[in-house]
């Protein structure tokens, strides 16, 4: 049976996705193997996507630019991050925050020209630490970005229980 979730179902399996993908500690080297895993993924599915790594800080730790990716990529991967980092939950969180809550963009003082309204951005959580950078994956639609994102972070973590979204 295939139905459709509700929204805090939703919600509550992106909680989850975030309570379980947090590290233990994360270095650059951590970034390059998780970035290395990615771009491994995306050439086995051939997809075209732009993926970056990025500490609190703004700097790049990881990038990625797939074949048939554009310079409009690097524009969402800039405002996909600067909402996680902002919100510290993944954009496609805040979309659904914002879907349901009724709120807008701008009455969070959010300029979409800075800030993204749709998934593909994830925190880097430390455990008892917080949010300290960002992954982000731009090429897809945003809830198949996302997913990328967890499905890549559940191998890199060696987490398999980890529940996923399919379609919104």
């Amino acid at each position: 049976m295939n139905k459709e979730k509700t929204a805090e179902e939703v919600m509550n399996i992106l909680r989850m996705q975030e309570e379980i993908l947090q590290f233990t500690h994360f270095s650059k080297k951590d970034a390059c193997e998780l970035g290395k895993l990615m771009v491994e993924e995306a050439g086995k599915r051939e997809l075209a996507v732009a993926i970056s790594i990025r500490l609190n800080s703004g700097l790049v730790v990881f990038q990625a630019f797939m074949d048939g990716t554009t310079l409009d990529n690097e524009a969402w991967i800039e405002r996909k991050f600067n909402t996680v980092r902002r919100a510290e939950v993944s954009s496609l969180e805040f979309y659904m925050y914002l879907q349901n809550s009724g709120h807008t963009m701008a009455e969070k003082f959010m300029d979409e020209t800075v800030y993204a309204n749709s998934g593909g951005g994830f925190p880097i959580r430390i455990e008892d630490v917080g949010v300290i950078g960002v992954i982000i994956v731009s090429g897809l639609n945003h809830v198949q970005d996302h997913d990328f994102i967890v499905r890549c972070l559940s191998r890199y973590l060696h987490m398999d229980e980890v529940p996923r979204l399919k379609q919104l």
